[in-house]
């Protein structure tokens, strides 16, 4: 190799890429970071709306309870090492205000994506790193189990030490693409089956409803039994819906498609149980006897909906408050509390902001993210099989394992790590 190898070769500069190669350029290292794309960040930029929700706040044991107890063993070590407040203090120390939602999301107060971003960027610029914008890259070489380098459109790389961190398959607009399954295979990983995560569900309903938000609603998915809840906002779209409590169930039910048919259904008043809501109809009824009971109903769901609210509760909309018989009033509390909204038609994994599925993480060493198939190779962000859900979970997870694969790798390069 010539002197002018790098020490370390990162490849793909979304949230795990960025971190790795800094991570590893502050210890020393010589990195180079090889994007495809003409700007670094693509996924981050999206994240949010725009927006950046940067991670999510709490203790790191209540983070790590939100993703699968395999996930989360795995990620445990990573996100003590690289915390929440870390990844804030990073932003925080360039000047970016942030913010914690009551839900626990952390934001940028005034800026955006764009701001956290060009922050990262400037770790990057600091540290030394050499960014390389419109490579892509077409292999990992290796020989006899062991990296040598990589083969991208500027030509070959030869390195001894290769963070892979090209993300998974979600979005492809942003170069996720997929690039890094063949890759890996070939080296002689397990590739997981790859699903949909945090996506929009294809459903039949009224185009009328393109637009309509219900707030607060819980969404339950069923396969007979119920199989997934969330509960926040609902947005529906033109294809079907979208929003929190619909990216929230999405992973289970693509992965519950494979067994058979899934029927979504919503909650549309979750703050009162079942017998708060009967009483409240009888209140206003009491109240209220000559007055639509349509108009209770809009007090709960949007004016464009209320309809379709009373034809699955084949309920006379035309009935005043105090006619309702009793047949019909329980009809109807019994859609409010569970509105049938159809069946899944897809959900589509070209529009998730992540993918489940992905490396088996029982392949990867989750104290070093040093591949345990190939010596040499690191593996960080969304090409291992991990999927959090909504709310920041899945930027800390990319963050940190980025943080600790560039940290190994850099260590290793220069001769005091593995």
């Amino acid at each position: 190799m010539s002197t002018n190898t790098p020490d370390v070769v990162v490849v793909g500069a979304g949230a795990a890429g960025i971190l790795a190669a800094w991570r590893a350029a502050s210890l020393g290292a010589k990195v180079v970071l090889l994007e495809k794309n003409d700007k670094i960040g693509i996924k981050i930029l999206i994240s949010g709306g725009g927006k950046c929700n940067i991670t999510h706040d709490g203790p790191m044991q209540h983070l790590l309870h939100a993703f699968r107890p395999n996930e989360a063993q795995f990620l445990k070590s990573a996100c003590y090492r690289f915390k929440n407040t870390d990844i804030v203090a990073m932003l925080e120390a360039k000047g970016l205000e942030v913010y914690t939602r009551p839900d626990g999301r952390i934001f940028p107060v005034d800026g955006t994506a764009k701001d956290v971003v060009r922050i990262l960027g400037e770790y990057l610029d600091e540290a030394g790193v050499e960014v390389r914008l419109e490579s892509p890259v077409a292999e990992i070489r290796s020989l006899n189990g062991r990296v040598t380098g990589v083969s991208s459109a500027t030509g070959i790389v030869e390195c001894g030490r290769v963070v892979l961190s090209v993300g998974g398959m979600s979005y492809p607009k942003t170069g996720t693409t997929g690039d890094g399954y063949p890759w890996l295979r070939s080296l002689g990983h397990t590739v997981t089956k790859i699903r949909s995560a945090l996506a929009p569900i294809h459903l039949s309903v009224d185009p009328s409803w393109s637009g309509v938000a219900l707030r607060d609603c819980v969404l339950k998915a069923r396969q007979g039994k119920e199989v997934a809840r969330w509960r926040g906002d609902l947005l529906f779209t033109h294809t079907g819906v979208s929003g929190p409590t619909v990216l929230g169930v999405s992973r289970v039910v693509a992965e519950r498609m494979v067994d058979g048919p899934v029927t979504l259904e919503v909650d549309v008043t979750p703050a009162l149980p079942h017998e708060a809501l009967t009483a409240a109809v009888l209140k206003f009824a009491a109240d209220h006897p000559r007055r639509s009971i349509g108009s209770l109903v809009a007090t709960w769901v949007p004016d464009r909906l209320v309809d379709a609210v009373f034809d699955s509760a084949s309920f006379d909309p035309s009935l005043v408050a105090g006619q309702v018989p009793v047949k019909a009033r329980n009809r109807l509390i019994e859609v409010l509390k569970g509105w049938v909204l159809g069946e899944v038609r897809g959900v589509p994994i070209d529009r998730g902001e992540v993918v489940a599925g992905g490396v088996a993480l029982d392949e990867v060493d989750p104290f070093t993210m040093r591949s345990l198939r190939c010596s040499g190779l690191y593996l960080c962000g969304e090409i291992l099989d991990i999927a959090g859900p909504v709310g920041g979970y899945n930027l800390q997870a990319a963050f940190a394992t980025g943080y600790v694969a560039g940290e190994n790798a850099g260590r290793g390069a220069l001769g005091v790590g593995r």
